[in-house]
């Protein structure tokens, strides 16, 4: 049996990017050889993307791509903060935000069936699963294509925000920024979704109920707590985050420029993370080597 060295484990590392785990079985198992341990781990690439496939991806990036009046948000998902800041990974990410603005996907399936460096997303998507051990999966995208100029906006590539405006480029880059700030829902009080009024008019009347006031004191506190809220998430009513004495609507005024629309993508935003046991997680894996061995 050939002596399995951490050079030689490093070296395969840097051939195939597969876990360092695996490179070390997958030499012991070629008896040293490095072409048929290089050979093992591109069989088993396949079976660990599959086994990837099914946890949980709650981190990631949002990326963009303008060319011109075209352009695409774009969130893909990993397993974990360190992938997210992967070379491979980037790359990948957007090579899609690119093919999402340059050919219109209709969703996701869509995205994943189009070509990509000879192949497909998916089947580069799946390659590259089985080199970094992570589930990694395109979870949404927002396209832009019309006669309005864009401009983006990507916090420490968690927070992406993308804003369709006419007018000055760089009072339009602020409201980005501002958007990625304060989250607003809407552009303005009257884009603000129904659903989201309703539970918040809900709230109100309960809180009101509770005050003992007579009836009509009580529909105009509610009243007045809805008003307050649609100012609060609407953008165009927002406060500045660079000047608290005018609104993003007074600064827009002021530089003669018009917000169209915007979209914001938070990573993760929805999706429930699991929480492992680090401790328990340990033990299990030892327990499946001692099986194994």
């Amino acid at each position: 049996m050939a002596a399995i060295t951490a050079a030689m484990v490093g070296e395969l590392r840097a051939k195939t990017d597969a876990p360092m785990m695996e490179c070390k079985k997958a030499l012991t198992e070629a008896d040293g050889d490095m072409a048929k341990a290089e050979e093992i781990l591109r069989v088993k690439l396949g079976s660990k993307a599959g086994k990837a496939a099914s946890r949980v991806t709650a981190e990631g990036v949002v990326a963009s791509f303008i060319q011109g009046t075209s352009g695409a948000l774009l969130e893909v998902n990993c397993e974990t903060d360190f992938v997210s800041k992967n070379d491979d990974f980037l790359a990948f990410t957007n090579e899609c935000v690119k093919l999402v603005s340059e050919k219109n996907p209709a969703d996701v399936a869509a995205l994943l069936a189009l070509p990509m460096g000879g192949s497909t997303v998916d089947a580069v998507r799946s390659e590259l699963i089985g080199r970094i051990g992570e589930n990694i999966m395109p979870r949404r995208f927002k396209r832009f294509a019309g006669s309005h100029q864009l401009v983006s906006y990507l916090h420490g590539a968690r927070i992406g925000v993308m804003v369709e405006f006419s007018g000055d480029e760089v009072a339009a880059k602020d409201v980005a920024m501002h958007i990625a700030a304060m989250k607003p829902v809407a552009l303005s009080m009257a884009d603000v979704p129904a659903e989201a009024i309703a539970v918040e008019r809900n709230i109100a009347v309960q809180k009101a109920a509770e005050s003992g006031k007579p009836a009509e004191i009580v529909a105009k506190m509610v009243e007045g707590s809805v008003q307050k809220y649609l100012k609060e998430v609407s953008l165009l009513n927002q406060t500045f985050v660079k000047n608290d004495k005018q609104t993003v609507e007074q600064m827009l005024k002021a530089a003669n420029t018009t917000i169209k629309g915007f979209t914001m993508f938070v990573v993760g935003e929805g999706i429930e993370k699991r929480q492992d046991d680090f401790a328990a997680e340990v033990a299990a894996q030892v327990a499946a080597a001692k099986a194994t061995a």
